[in-house]
């Protein structure tokens, strides 16, 4: 099969599509003929082996598995032989353990479920790992609170918005300045713009950081005294990038009123269920900046990094 690989850390001229031997589904798998995969800021952190720290589970030297990529949308060609939930021929999407930019994938049962019924598997593709993220960072938000979405165009940020308001919040989304409208369409109350807008103080009940760039100290300004905040790290500088911030926080936590924590998302077939459900019901809409050929999965990430994506990006197959 076709797939796109790796055999260093680097920057995306590292990937190259080779032919190689397709996966084979063991016990609790299924294998999937891919139809399109996500790109997520994951896919750029497993590539590039950056914060070094991922390389203690991923490899130390080089990728444990070369294959690109994790959110998969495709079509069950063979199950293996403990799953009942789910059979050949079936549509699915969630996220894979041997590669997902390739024209077949191997994933966990537990980690795939029922693709969307209105949604292209392009749509579908965009999915598992940004939303579920979006979803665990805002588990416990209540009706009418004010939430703050930083990021709110990004691949996180833009599902955040939607299920935000989807649970009954007064939402204001901060982005750049061409994506204000953008943010705008996908529900949010208010729409921001960090290049020029302040954020107010003590305004907000809850605060999903998806950008990490904000100090700890923004963070808590913009929060009520009995306020929460998630973060999400994203940043690449430093041995342990993002975990940085999120240590911070855990440490300042208790001795606040306010409750400061990281988030370090799971990919559950049953959060994937929770967001087909809201999907077909019409709360939330992949938002997609554009999709590319298997050919340019390297473009695809440079976009990621460097070009300031509105919503996902996806490679067909």
């Amino acid at each position: 099969m076709r797939a796109v690989v790796q055999d260093r850390y680097g920057p995306p001229e590292v990937l190259r599509v080779a032919e190689i031997e397709p996966p084979v589904a063991g016990s609790n798998q299924l294998l999937v003929r891919v139809r399109a995969a996500g790109v997520d800021q994951g896919t750029w952190h497993l590539m590039a082996g950056q914060p070094r720290l991922v390389r203690l589970g991923f490899g130390l030297r080089r990728p444990k598995v070369p294959v690109s990529g994790r959110d998969v949308a495709g079509v069950v060609e063979a199950v293996g032989a403990g799953v009942t939930s789910l059979r050949v021929g079936d549509e699915v999407f969630g996220t894979c353990e041997s590669g997902s930019f390739a024209e077949y994938a191997v994933g966990p049962v537990s980690k795939l479920t029922r693709k969307p019924a209105n949604l292209t598997f392009e749509q579908a593709a965009a999915v598992p790992i940004s939303a579920g993220t979006a979803l665990q960072g805002l588990r416990g938000i209540r009706p009418g609170e004010r939430v703050l979405v930083l990021g709110a165009a990004g691949g996180v940020g833009s599902y955040a918005v939607q299920l935000a308001k989807a649970f009954g919040a007064h939402v204001t989304g901060v982005c750049s300045t061409p994506k204000l409208d953008l943010v705008r369409e996908l529900g949010a109350d208010e729409a921001l713009d960090y290049t020029r807008d302040e954020l107010p103080a003590a305004a907000y009940d809850f605060i999903l950081d998806t950008g990490g760039n904000r100090s700890l100290r923004s963070l808590r300004r913009a929060l009520k005294p009995k306020g929460r905040a998630v973060i999400i790290g994203s940043e690449t500088s430093g041995p342990l990038g993002g975990m940085s911030r999120i240590l911070r926080a855990a440490l300042i936590s208790p001795f606040i009123g306010q409750q400061l924590r990281g988030l370090i998302s799971s990919e559950r077939a049953e959060d994937f269920a929770e967001l087909r459900d809201l999907i077909e019901a019409g709360k939330i809409t992949p938002a997609i900046d554009r999709t590319y050929p298997l050919d340019e999965a390297a473009a695809a990430i440079h976009h990621l990094r460097d070009g300031h994506p509105r919503g996902k990006l996806v490679i067909t197959i």
